[in-house]
This record gives C-alpha cells, structure tokens and sequence, in this order.
C-alpha cells in the first residue's frame, strides 16, 4: 500500500490539478460522444473549445508551479508526462469535431456507439486511476485499472481495424473514405492517450510503491 503522505503530502496542489485536468479530458470525451449520436446537430465548437481551454488553463498551471515549487510529492517529469497525457484528450477531440463540422453527412450510416461506449468507459478508468491515488492504492488495484484500459484501447483497435477494411471496400467514395479514415484515426488518438496517461499513473505507482 502505497503511503498518500509520502506520495502526494497532505497539501500537494498537482494531484488536484491533475486529477481536474482528468475530469475535463473525460468531459470531452462525453460531449464528442453525444454530437456523434446526431453529427449534423454540431453546428458550433463552443463545447469543445470551452472544454479544451479549462484544460489547457490547467495545464499552463500544472507548468507554472513545476517552476516556482521546490520541492512536489511526485517527480517532475511524471507530473509533466502525466499533465501532457491527459491535456492532448480533449485537443484530439477538438479535433474530430472540427472535421465532423465540415462534413457531417458523411457520417450517415455509421454507427460509432461501440467504439463511444468503450472511449467513455476509458475516460472514466483514467479519471478513476488519479482519483484513487488520493487516498493510496495497492499496486496490484492499479494494475488492474491499467490492464482494463489497455484492453479497452486493443479491443478499439479492432474495431477501428474492422470500419477500416470496410471502408477499403469502397473505392469509388474516395473523398468520403479519406473523411472517415481521418475520423477512424483521430478517435484511435484519442483512445492512445488515455491508455498513455494510465501507463504514467501506473509508473508512479511503482516507484513509489
């Protein structure tokens, strides 16, 4: 069991952030979630952009403080890894709804719920895995957080590997095929980073435990 004093302290602002920095990566994720439900109701950005702004707000915060504090609970580089992790969530997601805004009608006929339900069920793995560093957490409870969330990321691949082939299979639709191989690739991104930010969580664990 991992000691919270010797890991975060009792007044560390950096969990706190990065455990904000989470929850909007999380948010995104969501609001992605319920646009591509219905592709053409997204007419405007203000969700996403709010969304990655607060997070990147958090970020440059998480950034200032490395600078002005001399002494953090967690090492350095793994509060910068894990802070840059979770902050190219919802930039990734900016992203997809940029390019869904510009064609939406491409997405008709494609139904993304798997691949939403596993990138939601993610998002919450990581929001999770920083929550409970709070209160310390057995090495082998963390392994299993990450092993989920390496399995959600494998079994998205497959499925992103299955609209792909599908996709190939239309080759005279060659500016809707280049549009949803784009889309295809981006939630991959997305589903990476999540899998990133819980291979760093599960780092720290480990050389603290």
């Amino acid at each position: 069991m991992i000691s919270i004093q010797r890991l975060l302290g009792k007044e560390d602002k950096f969990f706190d952030l990065l455990e904000a920095s989470a929850v909007e990566a999380h948010t995104s994720i969501k609001t992605l979630s319920k646009f591509l439900k219905q592709p053409a109701a997204l007419t405007r950005m203000d969700d996403f952009i709010a969304t990655r702004r607060k997070d990147k707000a958090i970020t440059a915060e998480i950034s200032q403080a490395l600078c002005t504090t001399f002494v953090t609970a967690m090492e350095r580089e793994d509060i910068e890894a894990l802070s840059l992790a979770l902050y190219k969530i919802p930039k990734t997601v900016e992203k997809i709804a940029e390019r869904i805004m510009l064609a939406p009608q491409f997405l008709n006929g494609i139904d993304l719920t798997s691949h939403l339900e596993l990138l939601e069920k993610a998002g919450e793995i990581v929001v999770t895995m920083i929550k409970e560093l709070r209160g310390g957490i057995p090495l082998e409870r963390i392994r299993a957080h990450n092993d989920r969330l390496q399995a959600i990321e494998g079994e998205a691949d497959k499925k992103l590997l299955e609209l792909l082939g599908w996709l190939y299979h239309r080759p005279n639709e060659v500016v809707k095929a280049l549009f949803l191989k784009d889309i295809f690739e981006l939630l991959e991104r997305i589903f990476d980073r999540c899998r990133d930010a819980g291979n760093v969580i599960n780092h720290i664990v480990l050389k603290n435990s």
